[in-house]
């Protein structure tokens, strides 16, 4: 049987598709690597941290197929070299095949940009002398919106520089896929878009969002300096205030304006629409 790792396990899309593997994987074929290992599961865990490339090349050993997932720290150039450092770690670990999680629209960006990480992952995972490869580019996570949602509840709208299609997905049918792909045979080569089954403006989804919280909830097209300035008034450090901004600008240049079946083709299930997510998480919206 193959072992399959994955790599930043223990957050929380990492967690979702380890969760998911486990349905399916023996666990003495399921290796969960991050910073910080778990030893209290039936499967392994291994020691994995991507600033520390000597833990990564240990954890990555004897595995057949490995989920690189990008780490959370959104400093301009971190998160490149970090995936630079993991892809080069499995190229050294013999690994047979490596999935990239990235995002959909990627292309080359300066490291002051959110998705200048997933470019350079690719290109080096491209170029590499892994045997072979699957990249996974994601959608904007229908979770992530419903946080902004609720830290825009008291402003009384969502802000953003373009009134932007964005084909939201969940966090879960992401973890689905993932596990699917790495579970079956024919994705070498392959670049899957992991996108929701509709690409909804903002004022749609703040029609939705009106229709969970019983009252109007606006959407905001402000410039990208007053976004940032009113980040910050909130008490955002920089970096994050800096990361939103770039996130908004990937959504007005229409990168996660794309919508593909292969969520479905993978999994064989119909990913879950933005309205269900804001009517699950928490207990709705209207609670707040």
């Amino acid at each position: 049987m193959m072992k399959i790792g994955v790599s930043g396990a223990s957050g929380q899309l990492g967690s979702a598709v380890v969760q998911a593997l486990a349905e399916t994987v023996a666990a003495e074929n399921l290796v969960a690597i991050s910073r910080t290992p778990k030893t209290d599961r039936t499967y392994a865990g291994r020691l994995g941290d991507y600033d520390q490339s000597e833990t990564l090349v240990a954890a990555y050993q004897g595995l057949d197929r490995l989920l690189l997932i990008p780490g959370a720290d959104l400093r301009p150039g971190i998160r490149s070299r970090q995936m630079l450092a993991a892809v080069d770690a499995a190229a050294q670990a013999e690994v047979g095949h490596v999935f990239l999680l990235s995002a959909t629209g990627t292309q080359r960006e300066g490291e002051s940009a959110v998705g200048a990480a997933y470019w350079h992952s690719e290109q080096a995972l491209i170029k590499s002398a892994i045997p072979a490869w699957t990249i996974l580019r994601m959608s904007y996570f229908s979770e992530t919106l419903v946080e902004e949602v609720r830290m825009s509840l008291t402003a009384g709208g969502l802000a953003m520089l373009e009134d932007s299609r964005v084909s939201f997905v969940s966090r879960g049918d992401v973890a689905k896929a993932a596990a699917a792909a790495l579970t079956s045979e024919g994705h070498e080569g392959a670049i899957y878009q992991l996108t929701g089954s509709e690409a909804l403006r903002g004022e749609a989804v703040c029609r939705l969002v009106a229709q969970q919280i019983q009252r109007p909830f606006a959407l905001n097209v402000m410039p990208a300096e007053v976004l940032r300035a009113g980040l910050l008034k909130t008490g955002l450090p920089d970096v994050v205030a800096d990361a939103v901004v770039s996130m908004k600008a990937r959504q007005a240049r229409g990168a996660y304006d794309i919508v593909s079946g292969d969520i479905v083709r993978l999994t064989g299930g119909t990913p879950c629409s933005l309205a269900e997510i804001l009517a699950s998480i928490a207990g709705g919206l209207g609670q707040l």
